[in-house]
């Protein structure tokens, strides 16, 4: 069994930081793509950004230059820096990971639970 747990969210005002975290355990044998996903009320899950073993990454442009991705491949963790944080992006975030659980298994998406960032004075 997979569980990815997030940690880090709440509150901040306009132009803070706040960093999230988000750790994989379980059976994991082998993490391909970590990353982050966002939902605020009445909007579809939107990506935020990820990040491949290989330390790839990838953005949404409304995040690029705000925010960094980064993980840490020996502890399967993936976190996530939010600086000059926007009233906008305040949502639900989720962790994400496409993994394989075991050697013989199949690749198989996971998500977190989800940690609620709030951006307001």
């Amino acid at each position: 069994q997979v569980q990815l747990v997030e940690s880090g969210g709440g509150l901040v005002q306009p132009g803070g930081s706040l960093r999230l975290s988000c750790a994989a355990s379980g059976s994991v044998f082998r993490i391909y793509v970590m990353g982050w996903y966002r939902q605020a009320p009445g909007a579809q899950r939107e990506l935020v950004a990820t990040i491949t073993n290989g330390g790839s990454t990838n953005y949404a442009d409304s995040v690029k230059g705000r925010f960094t991705i980064s993980r840490d491949n020996a502890k399967n963790t993936v976190s996530l820096q939010m600086t000059s944080l926007k009233p906008e992006d305040t949502a639900v975030y989720y962790c994400n990971a496409l993994l394989q659980p075991t050697m013989i298994a199949t690749r198989y998406e996971y998500w977190g639970q989800g940690t609620q960032v709030t951006v307001s004075s």
